[in-house]
């Protein structure tokens, strides 16, 4: 279905889960502009960015279809956000995000854990990133160990493979579970920054962490609400310096640095229940074991078991197609020919390709 049709069944299905456009472009154009006037200039906006989509290869439309969850409209207005509403600049930011995505077989990252599972752990003990909870409006909460992330376990490849995995994750199984369980569009999160143990040693990892920011920037914007910073020691302002200018201007206004732990100000946006541990100051220390970025939290067992369920799955689909070749050649001895299984579990193309990776080859819009 192109996605002007897309278009469409979103509004009509809006009726269970109300998303208007004026709702999803709250932050588009501030000024005296009546608010009938704005909202007559987005949906035409979304309306043009749709035909022109319409445009594109078969296999940018279905690598567009993964990345909406049933949401076209939504991820048209995130997109245009990022380019201020400039329709050509946004469907070229997006095309070049659908090629990104194509060339780098993104929509199968999900069906590539990283092994062994050692491997996997040394990642999670050294980036640390985890799902603390929700939100009072729903959405959900990522804590960040920014300060005690030490990327020393794993090459770059690694630790970018598991940053578009949580991303990838997130978008297809945690925003879309979150929207069915409080009965509206939901399809940001909230990010909360621990800079707990933060040196200037730290922008030793600036080239990892600019690959990063630029992989968001470029491929998965308007993706996070706010970025909450907590805990800052006496040395973030100089290391906030050197990382303030690698972000774009609608990122840079997202940042808020809370005092100390931040718990007060957190919990007018969240319950007690979902803060990350290192919010807690009380228990600091005996939650830390727990954290919610550990490889043992249940977040992260949900997500390496769906990621070999879903290896599991495209092994199986693929022997049942060698399968079904071989059926189909005229002579062939299925009873004594050994299938060969596919390892779904080599990391070597995925690695191919993310040491590749065309991080860099948007153009970055000037702020």
């Amino acid at each position: 279905m192109p996605p002007a049709s897309l278009l469409l069944v979103e509004l009509h299905r809006s009726s269970s889960f109300p998303t208007t456009i004026s709702s999803l472009t709250s932050g588009f154009a501030s000024g005296s502009a009546a608010p009938g006037r704005m909202a007559v200039a987005s949906q035409d906006a979304v309306k043009q960015l749709s035909v022109l989509l319409d445009q594109a290869d078969e296999t940018l439309k279905r690598t567009f279809q993964n990345m909406h969850q049933g949401y076209p409209t939504a991820t048209l207005v995130r997109f245009l956000n990022a380019r201020e509403w400039n329709v050509a600049k946004a469907h070229k930011m997006l095309v070049d995000c659908l090629n990104w995505r194509t060339e780098n077989r993104i929509d199968d990252i999900l069906t590539k854990p990283i092994i062994p599972s050692e491997l996997y752990r040394g990642v999670r003990d050294s980036q640390l990133v985890g799902l603390s909870g929700y939100s009072k409006e729903g959405l959900p909460v990522f804590a960040i160990g920014a300060g005690l992330s030490s990327f020393d376990k794993a090459s770059v490849n690694y630790y970018v493979q598991s940053h578009i995995q949580i991303n990838e994750y997130r978008d297809r199984v945690i925003l879309p579970a979150a929207t069915k369980k409080y009965h509206r569009y939901i399809g940001t999160c909230i990010k909360v920054l621990d800079t707990t143990g933060l040196k200037l040693s730290a922008l030793g990892h600036i080239k990892l962490l600019t690959l990063i920011a630029t992989i968001d920037d470029l491929n998965y914007p308007e993706k996070t609400q706010t970025y909450y910073v907590v805990n800052a020691p006496y040395v973030f302002s100089a290391c906030w310096k050197v990382v303030k200018p690698l972000l774009q201007e609608r990122t840079r206004r997202k940042v808020q640095v809370l005092q100390g732990c931040g718990r007060d100000e957190l919990l007018k946006v969240m319950d007690y229940n979902s803060l990350p541990h290192f919010c807690l100051q009380e228990c600091y220390k005996t939650a830390a074991s727990h954290a919610c970025y550990s490889l043992d939290h249940s977040f992260h067992q949900e997500l390496y078991n769906y990621m070999k369920q879903q290896a599991l799955g495209l092994e199986r689909a693929e022997l049942l197609k060698h399968r079904s070749s071989r059926a189909d050649t005229p002579g062939a001895d299925t009873d004594r020919t050994k299938l060969v299984k596919v390892k779904i579990g080599d990391q070597a193309g995925l690695a191919c390709s993310l040491s590749s990776i065309q991080i860099m080859r948007h153009e970055r819009a000037i702020p």
